[in-house]
């Protein structure tokens, strides 16, 4: 997923200068690969439950490799189409594979539940320091996407024999007690789906830009390829703390904790516009980047319990959403501003706001939504 997602990033900066998109263009590409992502959870949430989980999880797979080999063919016109069906597949993928491997490794030694969510950062590591290599050996945009496309097949043939068996249904993460849906308040879902989406929003400025924006900031710099890959490895130790937190605690007090340290992370590229401060910025945007999804993935199994993994589709919906919102604001900004510096500022201070908002919102839902915690009996 951190090269069927997330490739385009590194790989922008190429296309750039191959003349073969503009920031408009580039918009409109990362725009159909977040519409793909609704459209795909939105799927996910209808595909009947009884459809074998591994073999959605392989097909995810096998059209994120077939679909990031065809952006390297020189037909510009399909390349909307493409990143709209990458999209597809990342959701469909992404909901599938959580609730898989969820059920499979939680409560087991160490709780390393939360290690299948290192698999996106350590996708973006891999293919920034791949697009690093590149950049360095004059690549173009076609020989980036081939690249990538080798590197998603090598991957997914590693992985394919993991996904032999069908999941099995365990208890969330945390031992929050797990309620049945009808005993949900109506307004709580709606209010942890806001939330997650803002999320979406939050981070997808610099996740889409990041690349163009320490261009900008620092042009001259040799640093400027470093700085993607420094998000994925940032990611992935997100993940692995996010296995180390203490279990009987509350997973909103976690989010909460991530969205204000992923809120400083977007403003200190805003308000520190060096290579320390970019580089700060990666991390602190990076870290709680997937440990979100973990949370959140718990939390939605937790307050619904039955039919979890449609209601991981709807919260990755509405992420989705959010991630939509991003580009088009980002157009709508440059559109209004004098140059390209004070426009990413105007975008990125939005971002950062809009994930406090979100914090706030779950600060509002432990209030209204205590969780009943009981101590679940030490695990052997």
């Amino acid at each position: 997923m951190g090269v069927g997602r997330f490739a385009f990033t590194p790989i922008l900066p190429m296309m750039l200068h191959d003349g073969t998109v503009d920031l408009t263009v580039a918009g409109r590409l990362a725009t159909a690969n977040y519409v793909g992502y609704l459209v795909g959870a939105l799927a996910a949430m209808l595909i009947p439950k009884e459809w074998p989980q591994t073999t959605i999880i392989k097909s995810a797979l096998l059209l994120t490799v077939v679909l990031t080999a065809l952006m390297a063919l020189p037909f510009p016109t399909t390349w909307t189409g493409l990143r709209f069906l990458a999209g597809v597949a990342s959701a469909i993928g992404f909901v599938f594979t959580s609730g898989w491997c969820l059920a499979e490794l939680t409560g087991s030694t160490a709780s390393i539940g939360s290690a299948i969510f290192t698999g996106p950062g350590a996708g973006i590591a891999v293919s920034g320091l791949a697009a690093s290599v590149m950049t360095a050996l004059s690549f173009t945009g076609q020989g980036a996407w081939t690249t990538f496309a080798v590197m998603s097949a090598a991957i997914s043939a590693l992985i394919w024999r993991v996904f032999r068996k069908p999941g099995r249904d365990v208890e969330p993460f945390y031992v929050g007690k797990a309620r049945t849906s009808g005993r949900v308040p109506r307004t709580e879902m709606p209010m942890f789906a806001v939330a997650y989406g803002l999320a979406g929003f939050g981070y997808i400025v610099t996740a889409t830009y990041l690349p163009v924006i320490a261009k900008n900031a620092i042009s001259d710099s040799p640093l400027l390829t470093v700085f993607w890959p420094l998000f994925g490895i940032s990611a992935v130790v997100g993940s692995l703390l996010a296995s180390r937190v203490r279990k009987s605690a509350d997973a909103r007090l976690y989010l909460i904790g991530s969205y204000l340290v992923q809120a400083a992370g977007v403003a200190m590229s805003v308000v520190w516009e060096d290579a320390v401060g970019l580089a700060l910025s990666s991390i602190l945007v990076g870290v709680p980047f997937t440990a979100i999804s973990y949370f959140a993935m718990n939390e939605v199994r937790r307050i619904r319990s039955s039919h979890h993994a449609r209601y991981m589709g709807l919260l990755t919906a509405v992420f989705a959403v959010g991630q939509i919102m991003g580009p088009p604001v980002v157009g709508a900004i440059f559109a209004r501003q004098v140059n390209s510096d004070s426009a990413f500022a105007l975008a990125l201070g939005i971002a950062s706001i809009t994930l406090v908002v979100g914090a706030v919102i779950l600060v509002a839902m432990i209030v209204m939504f205590p969780a009943r915690v009981h101590h679940r009996p030490q695990e052997r």
